[in-house]
């Protein structure tokens, strides 16, 4: 998979879908969307095809509410079997694991004293990212805006106070390889995450969401074994510092609303109807090779 086409391909879909936000009252039709992001309806099916796998009707159908309403309605019984196995899907081996490694109380109070934090910028099937990572493993995913890479360069040293932190993309660039070209390196991707015991908690427990599936925060908050802890875990969840990996946009209101996220609504939605496209691709007869981004779990601890 290149990551140049899907990354020029992602602007015009994040413009469709703002679009659509601001006019779904009306439901225009493909037509009158691929309109508005200046394409041909023929191109535009294009488009939707090489970046989502899928067509741009069925991307739609995604993030309609009865969807996501129909998509909750039926993880309760598919999450209750990936947490007894461990896994992040049902019932399949990955060839992408991660594995999630947490600071230790001294290091939480260093700040990252001692640290070596190098970063990169990369573009991703979700527009432009941050990766940084340690020796360690992968610290930070952040995905960034257009002219906006200064205040993510800030908010990581705001994260790591005291570590050595430096531009190296030499060092980043086969973490991103794993993450966005799982087909050509498989294997294993570390995180070596900051933050409280809950926050951890929460962090793995979002990776044992199945890829397609949603969940709400109350759900979460069950399966911690803290069901009165919704708040507290909503706010763990928007703190998550590792987008995509650990897969904070598949938590959602308990109404079926998509809520907030940490890089934005209209990403989040690219992102949950991107990855159920290709669930669905996936358990499709016709389609028994997926290359797409796909992760199973070890969490070290458990």
């Amino acid at each position: 998979m290149s990551l140049q086409s899907p990354a020029d391909d992602y602007k015009r879909i994040e413009k469709a879908i703002l679009y659509l936000e601001k006019n779904a009252h009306r439901r225009p039709d493909l037509k009158e969307v691929a309109q508005a992001v200046n394409l041909s309806e023929y191109h535009f099916q294009r488009i939707f095809r090489r970046w989502a796998g899928i067509s741009p009707k069925r991307f739609l159908q995604f993030l309609t509410l009865e969807r996501i309403k129909a998509l909750m309605k039926g993880a309760g019984s598919l999450l209750d079997v990936t947490y007894r196995s461990g896994l992040s899907s049902e019932g399949r081996l990955h060839d992408l694991f991660v594995n999630v490694d947490a600071v230790t109380p001294g290091e939480f109070r260093s700040r990252g004293e001692n640290l070596k934090v190098r970063y990169g910028f990369y573009r991703s099937p979700f527009g432009d990212c941050l990766v940084a990572v340690t020796d360690r493993g992968i610290t930070n995913l952040a995905f960034i805006q257009p002219g906006k890479r200064a205040i993510a360069v800030r908010d990581l040293k705001m994260e790591w106070k005291r570590a050595d932190i430096a531009e190296d993309p030499a060092t980043t660039k086969p973490y991103v390889e794993k993450i966005f070209r799982p087909g050509r390196a498989g294997g294993k991707v570390d995180l070596f995450v900051k933050g409280t015991n809950f926050q951890i908690k929460v962090w793995k427990a979002l990776l044992r969401i199945p890829r397609g599936a949603v969940i709400s925060y109350e759900a979460v908050a069950r399966q911690i074994g803290r069901p009165k802890a919704v708040r507290a875990v909503a706010n763990a969840v928007a703190n998550n510092p590792i987008a995509f990996l650990i897969p904070c946009h598949r938590v959602i209101l308990k109404s079926g609303a998509f809520g907030g996220y940490r890089w934005g609504s209209t990403k989040k939605k690219a992102i949950l109807a991107w990855e159920a496209g290709r669930e669905k691709k996936h358990n499709a007869k016709d389609a028994p090779h997926d290359h797409e981004p796909n992760f199973a779990v070890r969490l070290n601890g458990d």
